[in-house]
């Protein structure tokens, strides 16, 4: 009988940090196609900060390498989960190259202090360019 309670209870584990749902997926999945189908319109408007020109698609490759990372197991773009949200990034950071740089190191190198005690796991496979297209882009979701 511990034996079944042992496994229960491991299952129950691994189900509770498996970070959701597939089903639950489709809204940001959706979110993230709409997304790209307004960048990739001709007359579209894509500067979220509006303080500059804008490169129609430059929201794709991003939104791409935040899909095929674990960046949403942690963070969303209007709701904080275990980080904060990238909404709140953008409010806290102005897209300044400093900043860039910085949040880049962040990402790859991972850490704590920033957002509470709350470690940022380390992105070590992500190149310096990857981490900064990724900056990039949550950092013009201010508005």
């Amino acid at each position: 009988m511990k034996k079944v309670f042992a496994i229960l209870f491991i299952c129950a584990v691994i189900s509770a940090c498996s970070g959701g749902s597939k089903s639950g997926g489709g809204a940001d999945s959706t979110k993230a196609a709409d997304q790209t189908a307004k960048a990739q319109e001709p007359n579209a408007d894509t500067s979220a900060n509006k303080t500059g020109a804008s490169d129609a698609g430059a929201a794709a490759p991003a939104i791409k390498l935040i899909a095929a990372s674990d960046c949403n197991t942690c963070h969303k773009e209007d709701t904080k989960v275990v980080g904060p949200a990238f909404k709140d990034i953008a409010a806290k950071y102005p897209p300044t190259d400093n900043n860039i740089n910085t949040l880049a190191d962040k990402v790859i190198k991972g850490g704590k202090g920033n957002w509470g005690d709350i470690p940022m796991t380390p992105h070590a496979a992500l190149s310096v360019g990857d981490a900064k297209t990724i900056v990039k882009y949550i950092l013009s979701l201010h508005k």
